[in-house]
This record gives C-alpha cells, structure tokens and sequence, in this order.
C-alpha cells in the first residue's frame, strides 16, 4: 500500500531551489531523456532587462552572468506577443542570429529548445528553457507532459520570488511601526544595488559566483542599513557631523540590523529563502573595512564576507555622487579618485576597480534612476 515512490517529492522537501530543479530536470529526463538542460531567466520590469538566473545543465552553461535587453531579443519578446510558448525544433534556424543569447546557444551545440513564459497573477516574470542537443524531438505528443513539469517548475520559482518579497515587505513594514526614517532615498537603492551587481559580475571569475548569487546580492543589497530603524531622528536625521556618542549609537545599526533580519525569518517563517546568509552579511558587514578600522567586528580583508564588501563600495559610491543636506553631489571622476585612495585601506580594491572598470554601465544606472529633488 505504501510501495509507490513519488518521484516528485523533493518538491515537498526543505531544500534549495537549485537542487529542487536538479530532482525535476532528472524526472523530466527519466521520461525524455534528450531534455538536456533546464534553465531560468527571470524579469526585471523597472529596467526592462531579462537575466540569466538558474539552470540545471553542470558546468554546460553557455549564458552564464548573462543579461540582454527584452526589446533585444525579439524572438523572445514575440512570445510574450502571441501569449504562447515557443517550439524550435532545429537551432539552424538562429545560426545566423545577430544576438549574443542565440550564437551563445549554438556555439554550445543545442540543437532543439522549447521555451515557455512564466506568469505570475498575470503579471510577467521570465522564461523557462528546455534545450536538446537533438533536433526535433519536441512533438506535440512530449510538449503535453512538459508543460506539467514546466508549470511546476515555474510555480517553484513565483514561490522563492513570493517569499522574498514578502521579506522586504516586512522589513518596510518595521520601518512604518517604529514612525523612523532613513534619509537615503529610494533611487539610491536603486541605483546602489545595481552598481552591486555590476560589481560581483566583473567578480564572476576570480570568486566563482553563479548567477543565483549575483540575482540574491541585487535583491538584498537595499536592505543593507536596515537597522537604522531603531536609530532616533535626533542622531539619523541630523545635518551636521555627529559627535562621539552619537557616532557610537549609530554604529549599533549593523548588530540591530542582523537581529531584525534574524527575527523577521522566525517570525514570518522565511527560514526557506535561499541563500539568506547573504543578506545578514551585508546587513552586518557592510561597514567594515579591509584594513580592520570598520565596525562591528573589526574584520579585515577576506574575513568579510565578499558581499559586505561589494555593498560598501557600491554604497560608497552613489553616497559621494548624490546630493546631501551637508553637501554637493562629487562628480564620478572625483568619486572614483577617493574610491582608488580608499582602496586597501577601508574598501576592497578589486571591487573598487570592479566598478571604475564598468563606467559606462554605471552611467547608465545614473540616468536610468535620476534623483527627483522635488517630489
């Protein structure tokens, strides 16, 4: 009576989303085993830009840290335009393509994929991708029972999406209740988390970061000062430089910080987001500093945590170029000398070069998310 196995059931279990895709690619290939490679790209709708996120193919994994305008890739975009997933049953067809994604694609020698749109209330989130080195084997007959397991796996996704929203919306929400502000505005989380990614993928190489890292580092770096929560409005809000004792108060945002974010997963359940280590990181260490003078440890260099490391220099960055009460914004050849002085000293050099190295993406960034001085 309890002799059948679900073969699904790691669906069920307590794991990480990468190997939960693991389990469903090696059902799907149980059934079809010319599946060779199942991978995600999720949507970022402020930017309008589709990103590689995960995939189960090993080390087979010709777009990796890649990213590309949706208006770039108009094969992908005409299947948001008709609503249905799209068949190609021989990769010849893209040979010629001019787009990086597709040459990417045949270079590594997949001959067939069926890609399918990933929605979620409506709303549109990404693409799921199974590619064959076989050409014409997705029949109508094998695209029925994909589209299960293809719906599953999109479920999966919305699931880790949800999860992690719902972890921002309760840190927002703390914010509210405790009636306190932090002066930083939200273009500069904008703008601050994506010079965090731009950073960690000129790191792509020498540290080994994937993608789902890179995507986590994004999601969590504008959360990096949330224990300013608890600082008053006297010491947070003050125009001028703060004196000892507030200086000391101050610095206790990073532990209060990792204690909110270690209370709010309890508290709400969330213990099952992926790669969470990542956010206490930065929530904690972002104010260290490479030579051992930060706080609140006193770590220096590689002690800190990579990610800590990335976000100071990041927010560093868009501090000096922004406007403040107690000063003018620097112009990025001026902020990029202080970063290269600051450089082994309270920042990790190869993120500073990391950053200057990519100054016209993080122009880009800069006009894309203007600060609005009047409301």
């Amino acid at each position: 009576m309890f002799e059948h196995d679900d073969v699904l059931a790691a669906l069920n279990a307590h794991l990480p989303l990468k190997e939960k895709l693991l389990s469903a690619h090696q059902v799907v290939q149980e059934k079809f085993p010319f599946v060779d490679r199942i991978a995600l790209a999720i949507y970022d709708p402020v930017t309008k830009i589709l990103k590689t996120f995960m995939h189960s193919s090993g080390e087979d994994n010709p777009l990796k840290n890649y990213q590309a305008l949706l208006d770039d890739a108009p094969s992908l975009k005409e299947i948001l335009k008709n609503g249905k997933p799209r068949v190609v049953n021989n990769l010849v067809t893209f040979e010629n393509s001019k787009h990086e994604h597709a040459q990417r694609i045949g270079r590594q020698g997949y001959a067939a994929s069926y890609t399918m749109p990933m929605f979620h209330n409506g709303e549109f989130i990404g693409f799921i991708f199974f590619n064959s080195y076989q050409k014409d084997v997705f029949t109508e007959q094998v695209l029925g029972d994909i589209d299960v397991y293809g719906h599953l796996i999109a479920l999966m996704i919305i699931n880790e999406l949800a999860t992690l929203k719902i972890l921002s919306a309760a840190i927002k929400t703390s914010a509210h209740i405790t009636h306190m502000r932090d002066p930083e505005t939200g273009s500069h989380l904008d703008r601050m988390s994506r010079f965090s990614r731009i950073i960690a993928k000129a790191l792509v190489d020498k540290h080994d970061l994937d993608d789902e890292y890179i995507e986590h580092l994004f999601m969590f770096a504008p959360l990096h000062d949330i224990g300013k929560i608890a600082i008053p409005d006297s010491i947070l809000l003050k125009p001028d430089q703060l004196d000892d004792k507030e200086s000391q108060i101050m610095k206790t945002h990073a532990h209060i910080g990792r204690q909110m974010i270690d209370d709010i997963i309890d508290n709400f359940g969330l213990d099952s987001i992926e790669q969470v280590n990542i956010l206490r990181n930065i929530a904690e260490y972002h104010h260290e500093a490479v030579n051992g003078s930060g706080y609140p440890d006193g770590k220096t260099r590689d002690d800190i945590p990579l990610e800590a490391r990335i976000v100071a220099v990041a927010d560093v960055f868009d501090a000096l170029t922004s406007r403040r009460p107690y000063k003018e914004a620097w112009s990025n050849e001026e902020a990029f000398t202080s970063l290269r002085q600051l450089a082994d000293e309270k920042l990790d050099r190869d993120c500073v070069e990391a950053l200057i190295d990519h100054r016209e993406e993080v122009e880009l960034i800069q006009q894309r998310f203007k600060e609005d001085y009047y409301g």
